[in-house]
């Protein structure tokens, strides 16, 4: 790119130079090319081409600047015009604003692409959208690498989880055997039961009331080699509180010695100093969820569409609690927000900011779960384009058996992870015979229920088929045919932009978890 002001002496970025010959020339050569240029085009031509003794320069004017093409005077001109409408179209695609600062800011870009329209000094036979494709190497099989890696972290965690417990287990069994009863809680680990209700001032809880808070925790695994967590006392501050008592503790190792599952909730070891360990997680966190409620029907059409989603706010320090959050709702039209009662509306309607009603409050930290609520919305839609996922099944008798054709098509909107399509079956001796399936299946026996499942969906797999054989059955044996996924994109497309420190500084930082997952979709 060179500058159209007649005074520069050298053009500012670049050019493309379009010739075998130049392809090992030096940059004093290419500079002096370069520098050559202003000098010779003239203003009021209407000629987009200039020669000189060795070298043709080809030009289009694009705004303030011009796109230059150097080639040697051998070349066909056609052709070299041809290669220059290219890159004139590739240029907007890549640049913001047409002008010296746009173009600098998005020079590897552009780099990249013109890379993929000459290549050794000749055109290659690409078109803009290929060219973008290539530069973007977006690979599905990268996508299901991660998506197999994380799930194998993840099982891998669970595995650790359950022989964790079953270790507990084994020494409250083997602690029993030997005295006749249960250990101490000092020697199991520590074990808590407060919950607190505050009498005066209105809290700012998570759910549908303020002011009421219950923590609970059970034993806390504890490995070989670690010295136990001695039994601390209840701490003491504003309020009714419940302290823990022996009794307690005991009827909870009861339970986990008959094998019942305990919830709970691993907070922060706390040490000798009574200070807790700080947790590797960002001091703000900010969740947006949106849960999805589909009923299709088996002969097309849409039944129910609608969506439900949240945006909620945990602070580990109460310290960063004096905080305003600004979003970007995404401008859907059929999405309808109503914020926290707790919270400013006519600052949110008016400026897409989320605060408290009174400035000098602090949002509460430390609360469990997703935190706070701070903002809900809905979503509800009869057309049928909306929908990410349709389901045909295709069910047909033919002599003793039954053929079964399910397929599905995903809407090019959202990339779905971890889908489970889920077909009811008659009562079966064995299992299916599946014939073809794009993806995985299994069959649960026990349920009579035979699970579709594809890890990821993009667009690579927009569309996607299964067929399976049974003995002879009624077509609504097969329904209703339910579904469940996951995706990283919502209808909302709400976005956390900042966060706005009330008492000046830096605002702390934060993160923010996107994700859209079914709660009831189905076909019937």
């Amino acid at each position: 790119f060179s500058c159209t002001d007649a005074i520069c002496s050298v053009p500012h970025f670049c050019t493309v130079l379009l010739s075998r010959q130049f392809v090992d020339m030096s940059r004093i050569r290419i500079e002096g090319l370069l520098a050559a240029f202003p000098k010779l085009v003239g203003t009021g031509k209407q000629h987009t081409y200039v020669e000189t003794e060795n070298v043709r320069y080809v030009y289009q004017p694009i705004e303030s600047l011009y796109l230059l093409l150097v080639t040697t005077k051998q070349s066909n001109i056609l052709e070299d015009l041809e290669t220059l409408r290219l890159l004139s179209k590739l240029v907007p695609e890549y640049c913001f604003s047409l002008d010296e600062e746009g173009v600098c800011k998005t020079a590897f870009e552009l780099i990249f692409a013109f890379d993929e329209v000459i290549s050794l000094g000749q055109k290659e036979n690409v078109t803009v959208a290929q060219v973008k494709q290539y530069c973007e190497m977006d690979s599905h099989e990268e996508k299901l690498h991660k998506l197999v890696l994380k799930s194998k972290i993840d099982e891998t965690n669970d595995l650790m989880k359950r022989k964790a417990i079953e270790i507990d287990k084994q020494k409250i069994e083997k602690s029993k055997g030997e005295k006749g009863g249960y250990l101490p809680l000092q020697s199991m680990g520590s074990g808590r039961i407060d919950s607190e209700i505050s009498i005066g001032g209105g809290g700012f809880g998570s759910g549908s009331g303020f002011g009421f808070s219950t923590d609970v925790d059970s034993f806390s695994t504890k490995s070989k080699g670690r010295p136990p967590a001695s039994a601390t006392a209840p701490p003491k501050g504003l309020g009714m509180k419940l302290g823990k008592t022996q009794r307690t503790n005991q009827f909870l190792e009861s339970l986990k010695a008959e094998g019942e599952v305990i919830v709970e909730d691993v907070r922060p070891s706390v040490g000798p100093s009574g200070s807790a360990a700080a947790p590797l997680t960002d001091p703000v966190t900010l969740t947006v969820e949106e849960k999805l409620n589909v009923t299709l029907k088996r002969d097309g059409g849409l039944s129910n569409f609608a969506v439900q989603g949240t945006l909620s706010l945990q602070i580990l320090n109460q310290d960063d609690g004096l905080i305003q959050v600004q979003v970007e709702t995404g401008g859907n039209p059929g999405v309808s927000f109503q914020t926290h009662p707790n919270v400013n509306r006519d600052l949110f309607s008016n400026k897409n900011i989320l605060g408290l009603k009174d400035p000098n409050r602090p949002f509460p930290a430390g609360q469990s779960g997703d935190g706070v609520g701070l903002l809900r919305w809905r979503m509800q839609s009869i057309d049928e384009s909306v929908v990410p996922l349709t389901i045909n099944c295709w069910p047909s008798v033919s002599g003793n058996e039954t053929y079964v054709s399910i397929e599905y098509e995903a809407s090019s909107m959202f990339d779905l992870q971890n889908v489970v399509i889920s077909v009811p079956l008659p009562a079966l001796r064995e299992a299916p015979s599946v014939r073809q399936v794009d993806g995985d299946w299994r069959y649960d026996s026990r349920s009579s229920i035979l699970e579709w499942s594809i890890l990821l969906i993009d667009n690579s797999n927009r569309s996607g088929s299964m067929e399976f054989v049974v003995p002879p059955a009624d077509s609504s044996i097969f329904f209703p045919i339910s579904v469940r996924f996951t995706a990283a994109n919502t209808f909302s497309d709400l976005k956390v932009v900042n966060i706005l420190p009330l008492k000046g500084g830096q605002p702390p930082k934060f993160s923010q978890r996107t994700q859209l997952s079914t709660d009831e979709y189905q076909v019937v």
